[in-house]
């Protein structure tokens, strides 16, 4: 992570640099292997110690703001205002996921029910409706990397090249909340 530390009627001494920098190192753990860089402005008004952080996350900006009597809780301030955006944001984009989702299930049972009620009792006649194709590089990788990268995109199963076969297989996410693994056989 790239920290730079300014300062504004304050001369800012290694010890001050070094703590500034380890609390804003802190907020790597919420966007882990995500490039982060970090701005931090120290300023000193009569009696008041004011810290600012922007940081930059892939595409996101987090800014806080936090004024006290000491230099140090002025960061450990602003650091807590971050932490609290951080968690605000993740539970938003969380909670989008989850709503997308229950609209797909909806959208999905009324499509279905809606065809089971036009469709023919003539099961010769079923022709599969493709509304959707989506193209994608398959990246060879292991099981574990494959399960994790499911998790992280939130959905319920992915395709991958297993790195061990060379084969395509997909794992997926089973009611029981275990997964399952796709293996082709010829």
């Amino acid at each position: 992570m790239k920290v730079m530390t300014y300062g504004k009627n304050i001369e800012i001494t290694p010890a001050l640099k070094e703590y500034a920098e380890e609390k804003v190192s802190k907020l790597e753990k919420f966007f882990k292997g995500e490039p982060m860089e970090a701005q931090v402005s120290m300023e000193v008004e009569k009696e008041r110690h004011i810290v600012e952080v922007t940081a930059f996350v892939n595409g996101l900006i987090l800014r806080g703001e936090e004024e006290t009597g000491d230099m140090y809780a002025s960061i450990d301030g602003v650091l807590e205002k971050l932490e609290r955006q951080v968690h605000k944001y993740k539970t938003k984009i969380h909670r989008k996921i989850v709503e997308r989702r229950q609209e797909i299930k909806e959208e999905y049972k009324e499509e279905r029910t809606e065809e089971l009620l036009n469709s023919e009792t003539d099961e010769d006649e079923f022709e599969p409706k493709i509304v959707r194709t989506k193209r994608f590089a398959i990246k060879p990788m292991n099981i574990k990397e494959a399960v994790m990268q499911m998790d992280l995109l939130g959905h319920d199963f992915f395709v991958f090249s297993n790195a061990d076969t060379s084969e395509v297989n997909v794992v997926y996410k089973r009611r029981d909340g275990n997964y399952g693994l796709i293996e082709p056989t010829f």
